[in-house]
């Protein structure tokens, strides 16, 4: 899917003109798990807050969870990174929606995707923003992935790398999984 429209260029780092504005701008990531499933629930409730824009990064792996079609913001993929950027002097995606952003929200955070960052592995539009984020701007990350994943030592670890960073993470809550396991 093409975006609709590329974020402001040229906003310079650490400067939230768009609060100033009346407007708050937020960025959601969303990974492969099966919490991508709410997206766009996520979405619609955000939406429903007074000044805010929102615009999501998607991972391919992300996609399988969700109808695009479902989501009324602009949804940029990898895609979208390499179509854009075709010489020295354009935009490079990953930095214009750092640029945009007052907020970023990662939801779900797959294990996958939280290895990535917290190695600083950048592999793909959703690592490369993270990678590039503006560490004065805050940066939310719910953490979703069956209970064994969850459980594993190196899950602990990985957590407290992205709070080091200076991230926030929203807590895992206890339910019923889809694969029919109760936990987190």
């Amino acid at each position: 899917m093409e975006p609709t429209s590329l974020p402001e260029p040229g906003i310079p780092a650490g400067n939230s003109s768009s609060v100033a504005q009346g407007k708050f701008h937020v960025l959601v990531g969303v990974t492969g798990s099966v919490a991508a499933l709410k997206l766009p629930l996520l979405v619609a409730e955000l939406l429903k807050i007074p000044g805010l824009e929102v615009k999501v990064v998607t991972t391919e792996r992300a996609k399988h969870f969700y109808n695009a079609q479902e989501i009324p913001v602009t949804l940029y993929g990898d895609e979208e990174e390499w179509q854009l950027w075709k010489g020295r002097s354009d935009p490079v995606l990953h930095i214009e929606l750092r640029r945009w952003a007052d907020l970023m929200v990662v939801a779900p955070l797959d294990a996958n995707t939280l290895a990535k960052v917290a190695n600083g592995i950048c592999d793909n539009l959703l690592t490369c923003v993270i990678r590039a984020w503006d560490l004065s701007k805050p940066l939310l990350f719910c953490p979703a992935m069956n209970t064994a994943m969850w459980e594993h030592p190196i899950t602990a670890r990985q957590v407290e790398q992205l709070k080091a960073f200076g991230y926030t993470e929203i807590p895992c809550v206890v339910k019923k999984l889809v694969c029919g396991d109760e936990g987190q």
